[in-house]
């Protein structure tokens, strides 16, 4: 049965639930089984080794449980062609001591609740399998350790991580009418095939049954933040015994950095709290996940705690996470192993990959062309313009502020060309040689070179806009107080970051704490007027504020090798 299936992210098969709903016995017309076609299916898919699981990730307790859940559906309805069940047998016997052998920390969710109340099915229908075995006494153990942590009067009266595995729970005196009322909206369990074919079986829920009539024909057979903190720790269900979880924490932490003015401290506390958890882990070398097998989440971690989103670009992070990116070998852990179809494939890592080559192309070619300055023909100068469109697009923006005054020379060289300026670029190059005249006089008229950063921060917007037909006049501009206020924060923020830079390089004795403090502020106002104010003014042209802002933060962040490591892989290595 394909996990989740009902809704819009697709799963791999899962043997386990589909076994699961395979034993639910027939509602309405004697002793058949609700569901024959998941019988079908389990015939239909057993592996080679005679087991059933993930086919192309091998974890023992994957495919333990899978393969017992199978073997157990089959001979409660007495059907053993091929000799199914006694392969299935043959791979438990064989595979039982290497239970203990895998990495805890990818142990499956809720497997020593659901093995357990397997093997004891198993031995109600006189199945050859080593019920004695030492591994399962530490099994055992922690099942009952998992159990006494949750009071029975607590799974009855709020959702825990124990409704996600009702199915391993039996033996308890459990309240169906209670449980039913926790039910999620689309009639399942924690959208649990497994643990939903349970409490139909037990009450004959309606709900439930049409949560799991849904899924089996759809795949025939196969089948805020402030709500989850509690005592400074943050959780996904009450009574989670599990905060060791990277990819959560990992995920919370970036959400944590989109805060907008005035919003609950929540999100600074989520923010810290994961940021510190993080740090620990990476520090001990632990950032393995007990939910995904991924490909690189080190690195996607690493890129996270040594980039926050402000001096986050967006071409250097995707470029970065084309390598860590693992497609179709990504493996999610839940009961058993699965795959998550519409979010990790190779199709989308295909079509990154050739994206980015097509990026690529062009910044070589446009590189190239810039370092041939204005020795070039006059051709170069609308790929001069081209550039600073592209890289308003890519978000490769600070490299534009080092070839300011290139650009300017550059300009003025081909200043007596009326036949390519009238013709093509005549309102674009009136717009540029005002800009560029403002900000002369302005530098001109300042001494300190870190008081001059934010005019130039407004000179790339405003290049930006007139290369891109946006850009409206300074009146126009005045009546405006939306773009003002764009204009003034952003003056401020680059005014700010170059102050911290010479503070940082001894120039100065200013106070950096205090001036970070400012800057991150100035940033979630800036983010808010990008994405929910100044309705007004064209979006684009909001992006390029935030854009030009964000170039500056990532310059004042990295070090020159940071930027010159960046730039070398970015551009010009190769994506494999």
């Amino acid at each position: 049965m394909e996990l989740l299936g009902d809704g819009e992210t697709s799963t791999n098969m899962s043997a386990y639930d589909t076994a699961l709903v395979a034993l639910v016995k027939n509602l309405e017309e004697g002793d058949g089984p609700q569901f024959p076609s998941c019988i079908d299916w389990i015939v239909q898919n057993q592996l080679p080794d005679g087991s059933w699981g993930d086919p192309a990730f091998f974890m023992v307790q994957d495919r333990m449980i899978s393969t017992l859940a199978c073997v157990v559906a089959l001979k409660s309805w007495k059907i053993d062609n091929a000799n199914l069940c006694d392969r299935g047998v043959s791979f438990i016997q064989e595979n039982m001591s290497r239970l203990v052998e895998d990495e805890q920390d990818w142990m499956p969710s809720g497997f020593e609740i659901n093995f357990p109340a397997l093997l004891d099915r198993a031995k109600d229908l006189n199945l050859d399998i080593p019920y004695n075995h030492p591994v399962l006494e530490e099994i055992y153990t922690k099942r009952n350790l998992k159990l006494s942590k949750i009071p029975l009067e607590l799974l009855h009266a709020t959702p825990t991580t124990l409704l996600f595995s009702l199915e391993g729970m039996a033996d308890l005196q459990l309240d169906w009418e209670k449980l039913l009322k926790l039910r999620c909206p689309d009639g399942s369990f924690h959208s649990s095939p497994a643990s939903t074919a349970a409490a139909l079986s037990q009450t004959g829920d309606k709900e439930c049954l049409a949560f799991l009539e849904r899924l089996v024909n759809k795949f025939d057979g196969g089948a805020v933040f402030k709500h989850f903190e509690k005592d400074g720790k943050f959780v996904c269900f009450p009574m989670e015994t599990n905060h060791s979880s990277v990819t959560p924490m990992h995920n919370t932490y970036r959400a944590s950095h989109f805060m907008f003015p005035g919003d609950d401290d929540v999100l600074a506390r989520a923010g810290n709290y994961c940021q510190s958890f993080l740090q620990e882990r990476q520090a001990s070398n632990k950032l393995y996940d007990k939910w995904i097998i991924a490909k690189d989440l080190p690195g996607e971690v690493e890129y996270t705690l040594n980039f926050p989103w402000q001096a986050s670009l967006p071409r250097i992070e995707t470029r970065m996470y084309l390598d860590q990116y693992g497609g179709s070998t990504d493996v999610w852990i839940g009961k058993v192993l699965y795959r998550m179809k519409l979010v990790s494939n190779d199709l989308y890592l295909k079509m990154a990959k050739a994206d980015f080559k097509e990026y690529q192309r062009l910044s070589r070619l446009e590189w190239n062309g810039l370092r041939k300055g204005p020795k070039g023909s006059t051709e170069n100068l609308e790929d001069l313009i081209d550039l600073v469109s592209f890289d308003d697009a890519s978000g490769a923006l600070h490299e534009a502020v080092k070839f300011i005054e290139q650009l300017h020379l550059y300009m003025n060289v081909h200043i007596y060309n009326a036949d390519f300026f009238f013709t093509r670029y005549e309102t674009e190059y009136f717009l540029w040689n005002l800009q560029w005249k403002q900000w002369l006089m302005a530098w001109t008229a300042k001494e300190s070179r870190g008081s001059i950063e934010g005019d130039t921060a407004l000179l790339l917007v405003r290049t930006v806009e007139i290369c891109s037909g946006r850009h409206v006049t300074a009146e126009q501009n005045l009546n405006l107080w939306d773009y003002s206020q764009l204009e003034q924060l952003t003056s401020s923020i680059c005014r700010k970051l170059a102050t911290i830079v010479l503070a940082q390089n001894g120039v100065n004795m200013e106070n950096t704490e205090d001036l970070h403090r400012q800057v991150n502020l100035e940033m979630q106002e800036l983010s808010w007027h990008v994405h929910q104010g100044c309705h007004g003014i064209n979006i684009e042209t909001r992006k390029t504020f935030l854009n030009v802002v964000k170039s500056f933060y990532y310059s004042a962040h990295c070090s020159p090798e940071t930027v010159d490591s960046h730039i070398a892989k970015v551009i010009f290595q190769d994506v494999m």
